[in-house]
């Protein structure tokens, strides 16, 4: 059975996917200081990418590696009001993202559009947190141009990270929505997989739902788990948390432990729910049976602290 410790070893040894640090310091504490961030956008070493529709450019540098496209700030396309500061790096570097309406075109055949799901497993801890940080603010600043509280149009300040109202002073910051995700396990450490209703047959993954109003962290694990499964959950244990801008959440992973096997899936969000031993998963992913969570998504590195590794992959046919 593993254990939190082994579970906190792991995380260790292998950060998931966009939560280990980049070594950017946000220096928040700059974004209203006009003055200097003009000088850090004047900067010779500055860096910045474009960001598009969740999208940047992307491209393998040769050996092996996968970066964002940078260029100098006298390189970049012109835009004054979505212009977003992003921090500094260890060696001072200043990185900045600009919204664009598409990408900019490349004279190579090297670059290419990439979303945060296919470029988080490629790049970089440091490439990763920059564009995660940019497509959080990209996907925030679309969908909040007008004032909550009277409906005119908000205008960007603090270098990206804040709209403010014009006519009624009111200020809106960025939004994140936090979420829990959890692999719930019973007495005989089975694990408990579901399938959605609009996902395609066979894929499995751990069950997820958006924290309420006045609820913990740890009540909305049991809520969530009861809802969804018809199953009945004890001990949460925190495990990791992972960014998730898309558009706007932040992923707080969790195992949880059932005080009953009895499943009754709820019908509406969850079509099929099963327990797996390790042995039937890794059977029913070897004949295709079960298409496990992949990706940069956290619920595939949970199953994998239960299951001791990394999942199997299906046979290939001939």
């Amino acid at each position: 059975m593993t254990t939190s410790t082994d579970r906190r070893s792991a995380t260790d040894t292998c950060p998931i996917t966009l939560t280990a640090t980049g070594g950017i310091d946000r220096a928040a504490n700059q974004r209203m200081d006009e003055a200097w961030l003009a000088a850090a956008w004047s900067h010779p070493t500055t860096r910045v990418f474009v960001v598009s529709d969740g999208q940047a450019l992307i491209e393998d540098d040769g050996a092996g590696r996968t970066e964002l496209v940078m260029m100098p700030s006298f390189d970049a396309p012109f835009t004054e009001a979505h212009r977003y500061f992003l921090g500094i790096d260890e060696d001072g570097v200043r990185y900045f993202a600009l919204q664009k309406d598409v990408l900019p075109g490349r004279m190579d055949d090297i670059a290419r559009p990439a979303g945060l799901r296919e470029a988080g497993v490629l790049l970089s801890p440091r490439d990763a947190e920059l564009m995660a940080h940019a497509v959080g603010l990209e996907n925030w600043q679309r969908t909040h141009r007008f004032c909550s509280r009277c409906g005119e149009r908000t205008v960007i300040a603090a270098a990206g990270h804040l709209r403010r109202c014009p006519a009624c002073g009111a200020e809106h910051y960025p939004r994140t929505d936090p979420a829990v995700i959890m692999l719930v396990t019973d007495d005989k450490d089975r694990a408990l997989l579901g399938r959605q209703i609009h996902w395609p047959e066979g894929r499995f993954s751990t069950l997820a739902g958006f924290v309420e109003p006045g609820e913990s962290l740890e009540a909305a694990v049991v809520r969530e788990v009861g809802e969804e499964a018809g199953v009945a959950v004890g001990e949460v244990e925190y495990v990791a948390s992972q960014p998730w801008p898309f558009p706007a959440s932040l992923m707080l992973g969790f195992m949880a432990r059932a005080t009953s096997p009895e499943i009754r899936v709820d019908g509406d969000e969850i079509e099929e729910a099963r327990w797996f031993s390790r042995e039937d998963i890794r059977e029913a992913i070897r004949t295709g049976e079960v298409l496990p969570p992949a990706g940069i998504s956290i619920a595939a590195r949970l199953v994998e602290l239960w299951y001791g590794g990394p999942l199997p992959r299906p046979e290939r046919k001939h």
